[in-house]
């Protein structure tokens, strides 16, 4: 196992967000990742920097205005108001039905919603540079993998599984597993399994691929009638055109148990066997444990052991890519476990 992380993570750290309405402390914080990299280098694991640029492969899975956005819209805060230093930029208008999105608008608050689907996901001076940086160890992780490691862990923080073609939302900003399963497309793999274990939809990585048959997407996570992000996940998405048939939901009530939720990931690893799949992709949630302070499951940190021996006897090579967990104390933990049961088969 071979672990990518993203030496400039702790530049996005916003101070900030609103979560049911109240102003609180971000629970996606630089913290995160440091306990993570902390707890790898506790069990042996080393950390690599990123040694392949992304640029490319963003293209392909994000459209070409909302990354000219991303990679300016700092300075274009910046250049409104010097003070803007000290300021969280927020949306606080969106496009939503009957509203045009086609043109881009010259405000930036209003360009900012055009390319958000929620005020949950605040900016800082260094969120391009991280989000970029983790990409890049996304898609080195995807190199590896493609060119005969058995699998890589990307250990990155802003998580991307939110963040569609040419949108961001809850905390994401660029979708670090598209850019894996896009790599390793592009380095040979005929078809990709993506299993999303995140407690929340990956609603993103539903959008960029959902109509193409040579991506699986499977995700389990909490029902969207009652939890983030509520607008997709349903069990009646199948995909559409050439993707139908290759788009999995798989919804669960919050406070599912972990005897339940392993019930589930049973039918996601069948699918997955008949997909007959060349290399797996899994975006690694860590909120489904009993102890996150936003989610409703009750995996406790063994059970993430657990998870990775069962991936493992897919037989794939595999790239691991970090998604949510604001358990922050025993992130680390339960993302060193899923990599040990992985290894230990």
């Amino acid at each position: 196992m071979i672990t990518f992380h993203n030496p400039l993570h702790q530049g996005h750290a916003p101070t900030h967000e609103f979560f049911r309405g109240e102003r609180v402390p971000c629970f996606e914080k630089p913290a995160r990742v440091d306990y993570v990299e902390e707890a790898l280098r506790a069990r042996g694991h080393g950390l690599t920097a990123p040694d392949v640029d992304s640029g490319p492969v963003l293209s392909q899975v994000h459209a070409q205005r909302y990354l000219a956005f991303l990679q300016t819209a700092w300075q274009q805060w910046m250049a409104l108001d010097p003070a803007n230093a000290d300021v969280q930029p927020f949306p606080s208008v969106w496009p939503v039905r009957t509203l045009r999105s086609d043109l881009e608008p010259e405000n930036f608050v209003a360009r900012l919603g055009l390319y958000s689907m929620d005020n949950g996901t605040p900016m800082a001076p260094g969120t391009w540079a991280a989000a970029k940086a983790g990409a890049d160890a996304a898609a080195s992780a995807a190199t590896r993998v493609a060119r005969g490691v058995g699998a890589a862990f990307c250990c990155t923080r802003p998580p991307g599984h939110h963040a569609g073609p040419d949108f961001m939302g809850g905390y994401c900003f660029l979708n670090n597993a598209a850019v894996a399963v896009q790599v390793l497309r592009n380095e040979g793999a005929r078809r990709v399994a993506l299993l999303d274990v995140d407690y929340h939809h990956g609603n993103g990585t539903q959008s960029i691929f959902y109509d193409r048959s040579d991506v699986l997407f499977i995700s389990m996570h909490g029902d969207p009638r009652t939890e983030y992000p509520f607008y997709l996940g349903h069990a009646d998405e199948t995909g559409t055109g050439e993707g139908t048939g290759f788009n999995l939901n798989l919804p669960l009530p919050a406070g599912t148990s972990a005897a339940a939720w392993f019930d589930a990931l049973e039918s996601a690893c069948a699918r997955i066997a008949s997909h007959g799949a060349d290399a797996l992709v899994v975006s690694l949630g860590l909120d489904a444990f009993e102890g996150d302070p936003i989610s409703r499951f009750a995996l406790a940190s063994s059970d993430f052991t657990r998870l990775g021996a069962r991936l493992a006897r897919l037989g794939l090579p595999a790239v691991f890519v970090l998604e949510g967990g604001y358990a922050a104390a025993e992130l680390g933990t339960n993302a060193v476990n899923v990599l040990d049961g992985f290894e230990q088969g």
